[in-house]
């Protein structure tokens, strides 16, 4: 009986890949107009069904708290009035947003008398395996459409109801649209063993693209037989020079700690110049504890501030807490800064702040990450607020894209060779 159940599972997926792969092909061709007016009716609908969504949401929330999950994830998995809204303006703000399909990025004539053009093209279908965040499942079906790419999404069985929920009211938003409503697929399955099948799917699957837990990332690369785009998780750090300004440096390193600290930009370790720790670490530890964050802090640390401070542990440095807890250090100076984030960062998003602008310029140089800040929280780090409307995920790797993942990131591209009949010699 499990054979059947496994071989039906298995049977299913390459049924809806194989329809992904043949509605990517009717996409890619569609016009820039086109796909704007189904984003538009996709924004649409969800505003007009939010009550269903959050009825949907509902059951999700219960089972969260059911099982004690943690504040934090369950930050990630509601769904409100404002956040539906926020999940409908992304749709709305990536149909304004340039069309990269068919994009020339350069054109050049050989002695033959060959044209050779390099175009920006689609992928063809984009597999999303994802957890908590059901505005996940809106984001990325609106960038993937917009890109032309057909996607086959996977989401997490804490956001079962929600995303089963969104995907509905979207896909049926498409039908009166000219976008095939088979270039949106939904993996509706909890079985883990889903997830292997969709990763074999190498015949109709261009690109998988995990959203979630380390646990989950280091799965999905391991067992992967397509591309993977992905980042692990995100160790981010805030450096406070001694040449800060630090009335400003309280304010970024606090919002990017305290703002939402359940997200892989939020930092999870703060260093700071020895020069100004004694001015700087008193208040902005008082600001942070006030908000309620646990403190873990090397032994220059604990020395200013006293009782109340956990040590931090080699293991602190390469944490993500995804919480409210911090890890601060003590630097001598920049060089020892960027030494630290190189060593036990994640190469996600790296801060420092500083009145300098050659200081700036060499940890915005040195740093081996995606996102880099001079004097900004590297909250930042998010495809909305660079201006790409949303994210399919943010990326740590070097090839083929860095940091978030917007329409750019979803394209490839071919050479188109125009002649007059020449032939090799």
């Amino acid at each position: 009986m499990e054979s059947m159940r496994n071989q039906s599972s298995n049977n299913a997926i390459v049924r809806m890949a194989a329809k992904a792969k043949a509605a990517s092909m009717e996409l890619s061709l569609l016009s820039t107009s086109a796909k704007n007016i189904a984003l538009h009716a996709m924004a649409k609908a969800l505003v007009q069904r939010k009550a269903y969504l959050m009825k949907e949401n509902r059951k999700d929330l219960n089972a969260a708290q059911k099982h004690n999950y943690s504040k934090a994830l369950i930050d990630r998995l509601t769904l409100d009035i404002k956040r539906i809204k926020g999940m409908a303006q992304c749709l709305l703000d990536t149909a304004k947003l340039k069309d990269p399909v068919g994009e020339i990025l350069n054109t050049w004539k050989r002695p033959n008398g060959l044209v050779i053009k390099k175009v920006r093209v689609p992928f063809g279908v984009i597999g999303i395996i994802y957890e908590s965040r059901p505005n996940v499942t809106s984001d990325c079906i609106g960038l993937c459409l917009k890109s032309g790419n057909a996607v086959i999404l996977k989401g997490g069985k804490e956001a079962f109801y929600s995303n089963h929920a969104i995907f509905s009211v979207l896909k049926s938003a498409l039908k009166n649209t000219k976008v095939p409503v088979e270039a949106v697929q939904l993996v509706a399955s909890t079985d883990r063993q889903a997830v292997n099948i969709l990763l074999r799917q190498t015949r109709y699957v261009d690109l998988i693209v995990p959203r979630g837990g380390e646990g989950l990332i280091r799965f999905v690369a391991e067992h992967s037989r397509i591309p993977v785009v992905k980042h692990y998780k995100g160790v981010c750090h805030t450096y406070v020079s001694d040449k800060a300004d630090i009335d400003m440096a309280r304010s970024v390193c606090f919002n990017a700690k305290v703002q939402r600290p359940g997200v892989c930009n939020a930092m999870e370790t703060m260093l700071v110049n020895r020069k100004v720790a004694e001015r700087f670490l008193p208040p902005v530890i008082g600001d942070l504890r006030a908000a309620g964050v646990e403190i873990r802090g090397c032994p220059r640390t604990r020395r200013i501030i006293g009782a109340g401070i956990k040590p931090a542990t080699e293991k602190d440095w390469t944490e993500e807490y995804l919480d409210l807890i911090l890890s601060v250090k003590v630097v001598d100076n920049l060089q020892d800064a960027i030494e630290h984030i190189n060593t036990y960062g994640s190469h996600h998003s790296d801060a420092i702040v500083t009145k300098d602008n050659k200081e700036a310029g060499q940890f915005l140089k040195a740093v081996d990450s995606a996102c880099l800040y001079a004097n900004a929280s590297t909250r930042f780090t998010d495809g909305y607020e660079f201006g790409f409307g949303a994210e399919v995920g943010i990326s740590t790797d070097k090839l083929h894209v860095r940091g978030p993942m917007g329409l750019e990131g979803l394209t490839t591209y071919k050479y188109q060779v125009y002649g007059k009949g020449q032939i090799r010699k």
